[in-house]
């Protein structure tokens, strides 16, 4: 069993290194190159990675905080998925839109060339434009790691037994 490195001494990068590594070969590499693509196409919207027991979330956002997130990628066992906030409100006359999720809907992705499809680039332009604040036009986000559901059950004092 491979023992979670301690987010203390890792960089951000490192940290979500360590998530990624724990994909099998095919998915690793399919989320390293969307991440690529996506970071290309939104060079100043912060990363906001999350670590979960069976998949990893990087979230892309003008701020901070993943309730403004606008684009997700979810790197599961069984594959990628594009996430687009507001999925429910977004134009889909094609019907890539996966999912019955009240404020998300995904798209399988099988490449990174999947992004430059004309339907999954006018899916991203929509969710962009329903995103709360605007991305910043210059600058450099960054990477934030934030907090899992794991994580924080491990922070909570211990309940007292009688």
């Amino acid at each position: 069993m491979a023992v979670k490195p301690d987010s203390g001494t890792l960089t951000p990068e490192a940290e979500l290194r360590s998530y990624i590594d724990r994909l099998d070969p095919k998915n690793r590499k399919l989320l390293r190159s969307v991440r690529a693509a996506v970071r290309k196409r939104f060079p100043t919207a912060n990363e906001l990675a999350y670590d979960y027991a069976s998949h990893v979330v990087i979230a892309y956002s003008a701020t901070d905080r993943s309730v403004d997130s606008f684009l997700a990628i979810d790197g599961r066992t069984d594959g990628v998925r594009l996430y687009f906030m507001h999925g429910p409100q977004l134009p889909d006359p094609k019907r890539l839109l996966r999912g019955a999720g009240s404020q998300a809907r995904f798209v399988p992705v099988e490449a990174a060339s999947r992004l430059a499809h004309p339907d999954v680039v006018a899916l991203i332009a929509a969710a962009v434009d329903k995103s709360t604040f605007p991305l910043p036009s210059k600058g450099k986000g960054g990477l934030v790691i934030k907090l899992t559901a794991a994580k924080k059950r491990s922070q909570r004092k211990p309940t007292r037994t009688k």
